[in-house]
C-alpha cells in the first residue's frame, strides 16, 4: 500500500543499510584479527625466548609454566564471557541456521551476544585452543545484520532513534542472511562464497532481489577488512593485499622444478580416494563429537556454571601440555629448503606468504635444520596451514601422522566446550596434514615425482572439512576464492562431493547434529518420497483455539493467558439458529453481519457470471443466461447464507462468542463447523488490548479506534507479554473488532493435499501457520513447523501403516 515514492525510498534505505552491515562486519573481523595477532605474538615471543634459554640451562618446566599461564588466563576470560551470555558459546552457525530457518533462538542476535562472541573468540584462539575465529565471524555478522537496521537494543535502552523502517520478521531475516554472508566473506575473503553459504546453509526462504543485496554486503565486508588490514600490517593503504582473515596464498610450482604440475588427470583418482577417506574421517569426528555433546548435556550442563569453566580450563591444560611435550619430544630435525637461500624463488615465495619461512621453529635442532613438529604446533593455526600448503621443506610422515592424530582428537574434544569456537580452521589444518602425508607417501614409496605437495594438502583440507560440515557448492567457491586458483575448481568440487556422499552414509553434518541435539524443529530442504502417503489431514492439529471477528475483551484475555499459540484463526460458526441469536445481541449480530458480507457463496458467484455473460452479442448465450436466471430466481428469495449452512450438520450446542474455548468442551462442541476468515497474530491481539482498541455493546463497530501499521509495529520485535499488561481500566464486556488487523488471505491448503506439497509451500513461502480449509470454507485444522519436522512425520507415517 506504500506510494511509489515511499517504496523507492524504502528500497534505497535498504541498500544503504546492507552496505553498513558489510562495513561493520568487516570492522568486527578487523578487531578480532588485530588482537588475536597481538596476543599470540606476545605469547609466542615470551615462550620462544624462554625455551631457547632453558634448552641450555635445563629449565624447560619453567617455559611450560609460562605457556600454561598465558593459555589458562586467556581461556578463563573466554569462559567467563560465555557465562555472561551462554548463547555465545560454540561457532554460532547452528543457531544462525535455526534462526534463518524460521526458529527463534532466545538471545541469538542480541548486542551482548556479539560483544561476548568477539571478545571471547579472540581470547580462546589466543589461548592456544584448537578453535578458529571464522565460524564466530559468521555469527557476529548475523548479529550485526539483525541489530543495525533496528537502531535499538535492549542493552542500550536509553538510546532511542525514531526509525520506522523494517519492522517485520521478513525484513530482519533478510538482513541476517546478508550479515551471515558478510561474515563468511570477511573470514575467507570470499564474497561469492559467502553469498552461496547464506543460500545453501543459512536461509530457508530466498528471493531474487535478496541475492544482489547479499552479494553487495559481502563485497563491502571484504573491501573494509582488506583495506584496513593491508594498511595496518603493510602500511600500504589501499593496496588490498589481504582479502580475508584466512588466506591460503598463491599455489605455484618452483621454476627450477620442471616436472612439477599443480595437478594432473592422474591425480584425480587419488583425490577421489582422499575424498572417501575424508568423508570417513569426518563421520568419525562427528560421531565422537556427538557422544561428547550428549555426555556434556547429561553430566556437565545440569551442574553449577563453574563446572563448565573448569572443563574449559581442563581442555586448555591438556592441549598446552600435549603441544609442548610433542614439540619437544616427538619432533624431527629436517633440513631447510635450499630455495630459502637461492634468491628469486624465495622472494616470490615470501611475497606470496611471508609467514612461511619466518615461522619455522628450530627448537633443539642444529643449524640449517628445523623442528617440524614445533613448526606446526608453535605457530598460529593460519601460519601452520601456510606451512603445510607452501613449505618446500619436507615434514616427516611420522610427524604428520602424530600431528593429525593429536589435532583430530583434541579439536574434537574442544568443539562444544563453553568458549566461542569455530571449526573451519582446525578442520582445514587437520585435513592439510592428512593431504601432505598422502603426498609424502606417494613421492617416497610410489615415486610420483610430478606431485605438488601443496595441492594434496589443499585437497586433504577440503576432504576433511567437507566430511565434517557436509557443505558442497559454497565450500567449493570459498576454497577457490581463498586460493585464487580457478584450475582447482574441478578437483575441489569432486573431492567435496565424494566426501559428503561418504559421510552422509553414516551420519549428518556437525551443525545438523548439534541442531538436533538442541531439539530445534529445523525443516529440511524436502521430505522423503514415502511421506506422500500422508495428507494434510493426517498431520494437522485439529484441536483449534480460535477467535471471532468481534470478540469480548474477557474472552481474548482468557485465550491469550491460557495458550502459547503465536496465531489464531478468525472464524464464525455455522449454525441454523443464527437468526434467533441476532435478536437483541449486538455481539452475535456483528459477527453474523460480517460473515454475510465476507462469505462468497456459489449461487452468488453464478449470478455474477450470468450477468457478465449477458454482455456477449450472441443471442444463444443471452437465451441461456435468461433461462439460467429463471431457474435461480426462487432460491434468491431465501437467505443464501442460510441455504448454504443447511447441510448435513445438526444444530450444535449454543456457545456465545464471548465464551473462550475451554478444556470442559465436549468433542461435539470442540469440533463444530467453523467458517474461516483469516489469521490474527498474538502480537497484534496484545497490541490491540494494550492500546485499548475496542467498542462498547451500545455502539457500532465503526466507533472503534483505528491503529495505523506503524503504530501496530511500534513495539517490534519485543511486544509486551499478556501477563504484564495492566488491563484494569478496560471493561471486560467491551468488544474488539479484529477484522481490520487480521490477514484475510493467508496461504491455505485442502485436507487432501499431499504432505510434499504442504512442505514445499510452507518452506518456500516462509510460513509459520498454514490453515487447512475444506471445500466449503470451514477451517478443520492448522499446520505449524512442529507438524512438518522429520520426527513428527515419521511418527504419523508409522500410525498410517498401523491403520492400514
Amino acid at each position: 500500500s506504500l506510494p511509489k515514492q515511499k517504496a523507492q525510498r524504502y528500497e534505497a534505505v535498504k541498500w544503504v543499510l546492507v552496505f553498513a552491515i558489510g562495513v561493520c562486519t568487516g570492522l568486527v573481523g578487523l578487531f578480532v584479527d588485530f588482537f588475536v595477532r597481538l596476543f599470540t605474538q606476545l605469547k609466542f615471543r615470551v615462550v620462544q625466548s624462554s625455551v631457547e634459554e632453558c634448552t641450555e640451562k635445563g629449565c624447560l618446566a619453567l617455559s611450560l609454566l609460562e605457556l600454561l599461564g598465558f593459555n589458562l588466563t586467556f581461556v578463563f576470560l573466554a569462559s567467563l564471557l560465555v557465562l555472561i551470555q551462554p548463547v555465545a558459546a560454540g561457532s554460532g552457525i547452528p543457531e544462525i541456521k535455526c534462526y534463518l530457518n524460521g526458529v527463534k533462538v532466545p538471545g541469538v542476535v542480541r548486542l551482548r551476544t556479539v560483544v561476548c562472541k568477539a571478545l571471547g573468540v579472540l581470547f580462546s584462539v589466543a589461548g592456544g585452543l584448537f578453535v578458529g575465529k571464522e565460524g564466530p565471524m559468521i555469527h557476529s555478522g548475523a548479529v550485526v545484520g539483525a541489530g543495525l537496521p533496528q537502531f535499538q537494543s535492549i542493552s542500550l535502552r536509553k538510546i532511542q532513534f525514531n526509525f520506522p523502517y523494517f519492522r517485520s520478521d521478513r525484513d530482519k531475516r533478510d538482513f541476517v542472511s546478508a550479515g551471515a554472508a558478510a561474515g563468511v566473506a570477511a573470514a575467507f575473503g570470499a564474497p561469492i562464497g559467502g553469498t552461496l553459504f547464506s543460500l545453501e546453509e543459512g536461509s530457508s526462504f530466498w528471493n531474487q532481489g535478496l541475492t544482489w543485496k547479499v552479494l553487495f554486503c559481502s563485497m563491502a565486508a571484504t573491501f573494509t577488512l582488506n583495506f584496513f588490514r593491508s594498511g595496518i600490517q603493510f602500511g600500504s593503504w589501499g593496496s588490498f593485499q589481504l582479502p580475508g582473515l584466512l588466506n591460503f596464498g598463491e599455489f605455484k610450482c618452483s621454476e627450477s622444478d620442471k616436472k612439477c604440475h599443480l595437478w594432473t588427470a592422474v591425480d584425480l583418482g587419488f583425490f577421489i580416494l582422499m575424498g572417501i577417506v575424508g568423508g570417513l574421517l569426518g563421520a568419525t569426528f562427528n560421531c565422537l563429537n556427538k557422544r561428547l555433546a550428549k555426555y556434556r548435556m547429561r553430566n556437565v550442563h545440569p551442574k553449577p556454571k563453574l563446572v563448565r569453566v573448569l572443563e574449559s580450563l581442563l581442555v586448555s591444560l591438556t592441549t598446552t601440555v600435549v603441544v609442548f611435550v610433542a614439540s619437544m619430544v616427538l619432533g624431527e630435525c629436517r633440513p631447510m629448503s635450499s630455495s630459502r637461500h637461492s634468491g628469486n624463488d624465495t622472494l616470490s615465495l615470501q611475497d606470496l606468504s611471508e609467514d612461511v619461512n619466518s615461522s619455522i621453529k628450530t627448537f633443539f635442532c642444529p643449524n640449517e635444520t628445523y623442528n617440524d613438529m614445533a613448526t606446526l604446533f608453535f605457530n598460529p593455526q593460519e601460519s601452520a596451514i601456510l606451512q603445510l600448503f607452501h613449505q618446500d621443506g619436507t615434514f616427516s610422515p611420522v610427524t604428520l601422522s602424530l600431528f593429525f592424530l593429536l589435532y583430530f582428537l583434541l579439536s574434537c574434544w574442544t568443539y562444544g566446550i563453553s568458549v566461542p569456537s569455530g571449526l573451519f580452521v582446525p578442520s582445514l589444518l587437520c585435513g592439510a596434514a592428512f593431504g601432505r602425508l598422502v603426498a609424502n607417501l606417494l613421492k617416497s614409496y610410489i615415486g610420483l615425482d610430478h606431485i605438488y605437495s601443496g595441492t594434496f594438502a589443499l585437497i586433504g583440507a577440503a576432504a576433511f572439512l567437507g566430511g565434517v560440515v557436509r557443505m558442497t557448492i559454497s565450500l567449493t567457491v570459498i576454497l577457490i576464492e581463498s586460493t585464487n586458483e580457478i584450475t582447482y575448481g574441478l578437483p575441489i568440487m569432486i573431492t567435496l562431493m565424494v566426501a559428503k556422499w561418504t559421510g552422509d552414509f553414516f551420519n549428518k553434518g556437525i551443525y545438523d547434529i548439534h541442531v538436533n541435539l538442541r531439539g530445534v524443529p529445523l525443516l529440511e530442504w524436502e521430505t522423503g518420497v514415502e511421506m506422500d502417503k500422508l495428507r494434510a489431514s493426517d498431520i494437522m492439529e485439529p484441536n483449534l483455539t480460535y477467535v471471532y471477528p468481534h470478540t469480548r475483551i474477557q474472552s481474548l484475555v482468557s485465550i491469550l493467558r491460557t495458550t502459547v499459540h503465536h496465531a489464531f484463526p478468525v472464524v464464525t460458526e455455522n449454525r441454523g439458529n443464527e437468526r434467533e441469536f441476532m435478536k437483541g445481541n449486538q455481539l452475535i449480530s456483528n459477527n453474523i453481519k460480517f460473515k454475510k458480507s465476507s462469505i462468497l457463496t456459489r449461487a452468488g458467484e453464478q449470478r455474477k457470471r450470468s450477468q457478465s455473460m449477458k454482455s456477449y452479442p450472441s443471442s444463444e448465450l443471452r437465451n441461456m443466461c435468461d433461462e439460467h436466471i429463471a431457474t435461480e430466481e426462487p432460491p434468491e428469495k431465501e437467505d443464501l447464507l442460510q441455504q448454504m449452512l443447511e447441510r448435513r450438520y445438526t444444530p450444535y450446542p449454543n456457545l456465545y462468542p464471548d465464551q473462550s474455548p475451554s478444556e470442559e468442551w465436549t468433542m461435539e462442541e470442540r469440533f463444530r463447523p467453523l467458517t474461516f476468515h483469516g489469521l490474527i497474530l498474538r502480537s497484534q491481539l496484545v497490541t490491540l488490548l494494550d492500546r485499548g482498541v475496542c467498542y462498547s455493546e451500545s455502539q457500532s463497530s465503526a466507533s472503534q479506534p483505528r491503529l495505523s501499521h506503524a503504530e501496530m509495529s511500534e513495539d517490534y520485535p519485543r511486544y509486551p507479554d499478556i501477563h504484564d499488561l495492566d488491563l484494569t481500566l478496560l471493561n471486560p464486556r467491551m468488544i474488539v473488532d479484529v477484522t481490520p488487523y487480521m490477514n484475510p488471505s493467508p496461504f491455505t491448503v485442502s485436507p487432501n493435499t499431499h504432505v510434499s506439497q504442504v512442505f514445499n509451500l510452507f518452506r518456500t513461502m516462509g510460513l509459520r501457520h498454514l490453515p487447512v480449509v475444506n471445500a466449503v470454507g470451514e477451517v478443520v485444522g492448522i499446520i505449524t513447523r512442529h507438524n512438518l519436522t522429520h520426527e513428527f512425520l515419521q511418527a504419523r507415517l508409522r500410525q498410517h501403516y498401523q491403520t492400514i
